[in-house]
């Protein structure tokens, strides 16, 4: 109760209100022990209803005049007094309303009750974001597209007033507060059962952990989405079941060993992530010495990298106060500021093959590299990004691979919470080798385009009727091969590549299955395809005519349902 807007009014308004009650009383009572004089000059005693209705309009300053007959002397007398006393009582009151109007703790309760009734209504899926920034604006984007409902909440009413301005459609319920109270957390529908998921990516880990903790104490059937850039917090992370933990400067050290080893997994995780096509050139890095500036959270993951590739590296550190005892003394490091051409001298620029910029200030990066393409004019730049909306001064800067944490953050949760069939697969494509990703973009690009759809289907009773079916009157001989025949010639297959088939109940998880692979219910199958084959894949899932000719090659018009209710 102390928490609400009501509350807060009964409380400030109190003392207004008992004055004006107060003084209402006192003119009342006086009006009606005060003798008057009726129209025959007889006298007469006011009734409680004439001196209420008086008071009332002469206290508000309306005025009607004198009721319900002409004043005496002592009447008016009474009333003069009576004026003063009930005005000064009202600004009093308005003067107050007014300041409470102005107070930031009660227009906060005001914007807190309608957040509230916003998320009340929501009645389809939603998933909490906490923190408004680029990154999180760029995943609410996505996120909308996909009919699933995002609320937000933001420390800075400033961030909260341009999320606001946004105009997202559907429309985003902003509440700005702290995201770790608890509280908070249960205005924002955490306990809901349209609530799926809450994401946290600031910039602390501790503030994640704190966020994720009380979202698992809240509601322990909740998927959480954290960022992590230490393996303390990862494991912390994992610890308290969060489901969803981004690293991406992990992320980052694994795009570079495959850029060493197998370019063509990069290329299909980019593809995946919708920022590059199957066509694209290899994103290739080579062997031999690097130079990488910063040994932070990024320098860490990438030494681990080189150590597994046995990459010769030369590690620029500026901060020369770090605790030497808690770095391996193999590891190469020179203290000093990466863009002095003395210091990449004696880092060994000019017969480096490589190197990276992974300080957290952009200009500083772009400085670092351009200095040492002076000194060695083949050597290859790798920069990494930090703020986005910078990405046209790196472009133009003509660096050879760009790296930006926020971009990886952005495709590694809306896949992880839109797509996570295709999150799974990207997990499962860490641990394949070139040979096998060359084999797959080449199968893709033939058999589709350079950049297929990815479409899951899942075979439950209301996205597969029809298939479910068939298999349990059947028993459960269905082959997945159905699923990529023509609907205008069964003989012929739609340009469809099945890239994963998992079944949590099963425990099944295959990557490329065979299109001899049979179905099974709760299978959920992600396929890469174009449009026409994705609008033919629901057909025969659902509608029992188009999967009794794929199976039989009969036509729907001879097919007679049986026991069906058709």
């Amino acid at each position: 109760m102390r928490n609400s807007a009501l509350w807060m009014i009964l409380h400030k308004m109190r003392t207004p209100f008992l004055v004006i009650i107060i003084s209402y009383t006192i003119s009342i009572t006086g009006l009606l022990l005060i003798e008057g004089m009726d129209a025959n000059g007889n006298a007469y005693q006011m009734t409680i209803f004439d001196a209420f209705y008086f008071v009332t309009y002469t206290a508000t300053t309306i005025g009607f005049g004198e009721t319900p007959f002409e004043f005496t002397y002592a009447q008016r007398l009474w009333v003069s007094a009576m004026i003063y006393l009930s005005v000064i009582s009202w600004f009093y009151a308005v003067g107050t309303l007014v300041s409470l109007l102005q107070d930031k703790l009660f227009l906060s309760q005001i914007a807190q009750n309608k957040f509230k009734r916003q998320v009340n209504n929501i009645k389809e899926s939603f998933v909490i974001i906490l923190g408004y920034n680029y990154t999180t604006s760029e995943i609410i984007k996505i996120i909308n597209d996909s009919d699933i409902r995002v609320v937000v909440v933001e420390s800075d009413q400033q961030r909260v007033d341009s999320l606001m301005l946004e105009n997202f459609t559907p429309n985003v319920p902003a509440l700005k507060a702290n995201s770790y109270d608890a509280h908070t957390l249960e205005l924002a529908g955490i306990k809901s059962k349209y609530c799926k998921s809450v994401v946290t990516l600031y910039k602390t880990d501790e503030l994640n952990l704190r966020v994720a903790l009380a979202s698992k104490m809240l509601n322990p059937n909740i998927t959480v989405a954290a960022k992590s850039t230490t393996p303390n917090h990862t494991e912390n992370l994992k610890d308290l079941g969060v489901e969803i933990v981004e690293n991406p400067f992990k992320i980052i050290a694994s795009h570079i060993n495959h850029a060493l080893n197998a370019p063509n997994l990069l290329k299909i995780e980019r593809w995946i992530y919708q920022i590059g096509l199957l066509s694209d050139s290899l994103p290739t890095l080579p062997h031999g010495k690097y130079i990488v500036s910063g040994f932070g959270r990024m320098g860490k993951e990438i030494n681990k990298v080189f150590e597994k590739n046995n990459i010769d590296c030369q590690f620029i550190e500026i901060d020369s106060n770090k605790d030497d005892k808690k770095i391996d003394k193999n590891i190469n490091i020179i203290y000093g500021d990466s863009d002095d051409k003395d210091i990449l001298t004696k880092a060994n620029v000019q017969d480096s093959v490589a190197i990276i910029a992974g300080t957290n200030d952009d200009t500083v990066n772009i400085s670092i590299l351009k200095t040492a393409k002076k000194l060695n004019p083949n050597i290859i730049t790798i920069a990494r990004e930090n703020n986005i909306e910078d990405f046209s001064i790196f472009e133009n800067a003509k660096i050879d691979h760009i790296f930006m944490p926020s971009k990886i953050l952005i495709n590694k949760t809306t896949n992880a919470l839109i797509k996570p069939s295709a999150d799974k697969f990207i997990k499962h494509l860490t641990k394949k080798d070139e040979a096998w990703g060359q084999s797959l973009v080449k199968r893709l690009i033939n058999t589709i385009d350079e950049n297929p759809k990815l479409h899951v289907l899942h075979l439950t009773k209301d996205t597969a009727p029809a298939i479910l079916e068939e298999i349990e009157e059947n028993n459960d001989s269905m082959k997945l091969e159905i699923l990529k025949r023509s609907l205008s010639n069964r003989k012929i297959s739609n340009n469809i590549v099945p890239l994963m088939i998992y079944n949590s109940k099963d425990k099944k998880e295959l990557l490329l299955p065979s299109w001899d692979e049979f179905l099974r219910e709760d299978d959920k199958i992600l396929f890469a395809c174009d449009s026409y084959a994705i609008d033919e894949i629901e057909y025969i899932a659902e509608n029992y005519y188009e999967l009794h000719y794929v199976l039989t090659g009969e036509e729907k018009s001879k097919f007679k349902l049986k026991d069906k209710g058709i």
